[in-house]
Order: C-alpha cells, then sequence, then structure tokens
C-alpha cells in the first residue's frame, strides 16, 4: 500500500543548506512520473534540448502564468531507472540563498509536486530496491559523521559491507529451514538429515552473529562520541586547559576567579572518537546571582557528562573546596587533572587514594594534553581500542534484531542437544531468519520505517 500511494505521487523538496545572502548553490530536488512534466512547465531552456536522461541543461525558471523570471538555474536530468529514486529525478541548481529556492520550491508545489517527509527520497530508493535498510541508514550516519572514521564506517555500510555477512547469514538459514521442513514433509522420501553437518553451519553463523554485535559499543563511541565535563574550583586553569586542548580561544582566561559564568562548549576528535568538551564555571558557594546560575548549570552539565575531568591546581594543592567537589563526583568516571605542574612541585599535591586516573598537566606551556587524551580513551574504552579499519560498526536497531537472532539461533542449539521433533527446530530458526531480515529491510513493518527515515532530513 505505501509503495502504491508513492510511485502516484512526486515530491519535491529544497536539498541543499540555504544560508540568507551566503549559499552560492542552492538545490531543488524532484522525484516522481510527473517530474519531467512539471519542469518542462516551470523551466525554459536556451537552445533546442533533448530531455534525455543524465544531461545538464541551461535555462531559466519561468511562472507559466505571469511570465516572471524567478532565477537563471541549471538542470540535471537523472530519468527513471538510473536514477537514486529510481524514478525521474531532477534538480534545480539555483542561485543560493531563501528566495530563488523558496521560489521554485512553492512552483513545483503549484504544479503538481508534494512536500516530500523526512528522507522520503531514501524511503523511495528502498521500496523500489535500489538500496537496503542498512544502506539507507548508512546514508544518514554519513550526513551526520562527526569524525573521519565514522564516515569511513558509514561509507563502507553504503557499499554494503554489513548488509552483505546478514544476507549470507539469512541464506544460510534457510537453507537449514529447508531441509528440515523438507524432512517433516517427506521424511519416507529423503535420506536422513545430516545432523552434524547443519550443528556446524548453526554454529557457524552463531559466531558470526556474535562477532558482528561485538562492534555495537565501538559503533556508538564513533558515531555519539562522549560528553567530557571540566570541573573544578574558580581559577585553576579549566579554561586554559579547554583552550590549549581545543587550539582555540573559546574561554575567557583571567587571573580573576570567577570569569567563566556559563558553560562553554568545544567539539574535538581524539583518536576518531568525537567529544563534546565543556568548560563548566568554577564551583563554589557565591553570592553573585550570575554566578550562581552558573555553579548551577555546572552541576547539571556534571550530571549529562560521560567523563569528569577534575581539575585541580597544583600550586595550591588539594584544598576545603576541592574536597567538597570531589564528594559530589566521586561516584562518576573521573580523571583528576593537575594543573600548573610547571610552577609547583607534585610532592605538595595529596589527594584521596581512591582516585585511580591521574594526569599531570601544564597548560600554559602545553604540556599534558596528549597524555591526557590518552587516559580518556583508556578510559571510556576501557583499555579496548578502536580498530582504524573497522567497516561493520552496528546502531541500535541493527544490534536489537542481532540479539534476538542470537538468541533464536542458541535455542535452536539447546533444541537439537535435547533432540526434541524437528518441528521445534522450525520455530526458533524462523525467528532468527526474520531478525536478520529486518536489518536489511527484507522483513520489516511500516513503522519501523517510520521510526527510522523519521530521523532523516527533509530532502534527503
Amino acid at each position: 500500500m505505501v509503495k502504491n500511494i508513492i510511485q502516484q505521487e512526486t515530491i519535491v523538496a529544497i536539498a541543499s543548506a540555504v544560508v540568507p545572502n551566503q549559499g552560492s548553490i542552492g538545490i531543488v530536488r524532484l522525484s516522481g512520473v510527473t517530474a519531467l512534466d512539471i519542469t518542462q512547465k516551470i523551466f525554459q531552456p536556451q537552445g533546442k534540448p533533448s530531455w534525455q536522461s543524465h544531461q545538464i541543461l541551461y535555462g531559466y525558471i519561468q511562472n507559466p502564468n505571469t511570465k516572471q523570471i524567478i532565477d537563471e538555474v541549471l538542470v540535471l536530468l537523472m530519468l527513471s531507472p538510473r536514477s537514486f529514486t529510481r524514478e525521474d529525478v531532477i534538480e534545480f541548481h539555483c542561485h543560493g540563498g531563501i528566495i530563488p529556492v523558496q521560489q521554485v520550491l512553492e512552483l513545483c508545489l503549484e504544479y503538481g509536486a508534494r512536500l516530500a517527509n523526512a528522507g522520503e527520497f531514501t524511503l523511495r530508493a528502498f521500496l523500489n530496491g535500489r538500496i537496503d535498510l542498512t544502506q539507507a541508514e548508512s546514508i544518514a550516519e554519513i550526513v551526520g559523521a562527526k569524525s573521519p572514521q565514522a564516515s569511513h564506517i558509514a561509507l563502507a555500510g553504503l557499499r554494503g559491507k554489513l548488509a552483505q555477512p546478514i544476507r549470507q547469514m539469512r541464506h544460510s538459514l534457510l537453507d537449514i529451514l529447508a531441509e528440515v521442513e523438507a524432512r517433516i514433509d517427506f521424511e519416507d522420501d529423503l535420506p536422513p538429515l545430516n545432523e552434524e553437518q547443519i550443528k556446524g553451519d548453526l554454529h557457524n553463523n552463531l559466531l558470526q552473529v556474535k562477532h558482528i554485535l561485538e562492534t555495537k559499543d565501538q559503533g556508538e563511541l564513533l558515531r555519539s562520541g562522549i560528553k567530557v565535563a571540566i570541573v573544578g574550583r574558580p581559577n585553576v586553569g579549566k579554561s586554559s586547559l579547554l583552550n590549549a586542548w581545543s587550539k582555540n580561544d573559546r574561554a575567557i582566561v583571567t587571573d580573576l576567579p570567577g570569569t567563566t559564568r556559563d558553560v562553554v562548549e568545544s567539539q574535538l576528535v581524539v583518536e576518531g572518537i568525537p567529544i563534546q568538551v565543556l568548560d563548566t564555571a568554577g564551583i563554589r558557594e557565591t553570592e553573585d546571582t550570575v554566578e550562581k546560575i552558573g555553579v548551577e548549570r555546572s552541576l547539571q552539565a556534571v550530571s549529562q557528562a560521560d567523563l569528569i575531568l577534575f581539575t585541580i591546581d597544583a600550586s595550591v594543592g588539594w584544598t576545603q573546596e576541592d574536597e567538597e567537589i570531589y564528594q559530589k563526583i566521586q561516584e562518576l568516571n573521573l580523571i583528576l587533572v593537575i594543573n600548573k605542574t610547571d610552577i609547583a612541585t607534585l610532592e605538595t599535591v595529596k589527594y584521596p587514594s581512591k582516585i585511580k586516573q591521574v594526569v599531570n598537566t601544564a597548560v600554559a606551556i602545553n604540556e599534558g594534553i596528549e597524555a591526557l587524551e590518552k587516559m580518556i580513551i583508556k578510559s571510556i574504552q576501557r583499555g579496548e581500542t578502536i580498530a582504524q579499519d573497522l567497516d561493520i560498526a552496528i546502531n541500535q536497531r541493527q544490534a536489537a534484531s542481532l540479539t534476538r537472532a542470537k538468541l533464536a539461533l542458541i535455542q535452536v542449539e539447546e533444541t537439537i542437544k535435547n533432540k526434541l521433533p524437528l518441528d521445534f527446530w522450525t520455530i526458533d530458526l524462523r525467528i532468527a531468519i526474520q531478525a536478520l531480515g529486518e536489518i536489511t529491510g527484507e522483513e520489516v513493518t511500516e513503522s519501523v520505517l517510520d521510526r527510522i527515515f523519521s530521523r532523516f532530513c527533509i530532502g534527503k
């Protein structure tokens, strides 16, 4: 039903970011059975175009009713089936900015197109067999990639690196199911089932499912990254640490305590992992209303962070204020950053023995940053490392389906071990096959599609 409705409608959307008075090119994209007809009504080409697929035409967008020229454009023709959606796809490359692309969009809507829903171009590509569901999700991940490694994994997914082993496992299980069901229906006409071969094939598939499942945490790190909060009392060098680490003066640095009144953010990438760094206001008791709000926001940032960089001043040592802050965060994942070691001896710094992760820095002279990064990576990965050549890294939806497949395969092995009838084998085999089919989209519900594609931007 969904596919039939989609095939009857032509959709349109702005397919490029539009920045007022700054964009050089703006793209409006059409897809559907009437895309070419709409284009021929509103586009006035220069010369005598052949309107054949995969050509670029030059001309003007003109309102057919008022004859007003809207914009000078290039038109890209990508006709069915040689297009992303396997429908007629036409793009108008306009001058950038809000007005030209908005007027072209409105003309397309006026002459029969419908505004595309979020991710609908990619949805059509999936429904028309151009891509599978893992490739569709990879497209969204490429757009949202926060590091080169995340982009690399998403591109590998788009090329089918995840879909290929999933399909192979599913086809293997379908073969096993066919063998088992054949013995149920035609037991007298077929040779006995090779149970050892079946057990070996099932075990191999189970091992591969487990292997792919192991990439979930690494994939989550590369895609989403972590949030790190720099915490400490005023004037211990938190803002200087942020500036030295990001190599950018994001935070104000002075000798006055309480300079940072709000949470300052910076985006970094360390060993392929995106890190959102939050420089928080110095935590202390204060009567200053603005600073008090900053302290409250700092505590809120701490509660939301994956890792705390608890920063103290080596020249002063562990103070009562440090102890009070530590009591609030001691149960969290934290690294003690002993700063200003260029002007103090570490022998004077005493801190609770419970703190196991400690790094010394002198951010004023850019010392200790590399050691801090290594400790952060070690802390969040618990000693594991992300392989630089990692090609497969599943997302949460895929992990949920693979977990169902794993449990089903384990149950099949238990069924065989307990010598239960063949009918019992088929129950969990079908569950595993269905779960693997959900990953690639060979078996998927409309509600799952809605959930996946609603996360896309309109025009993608």
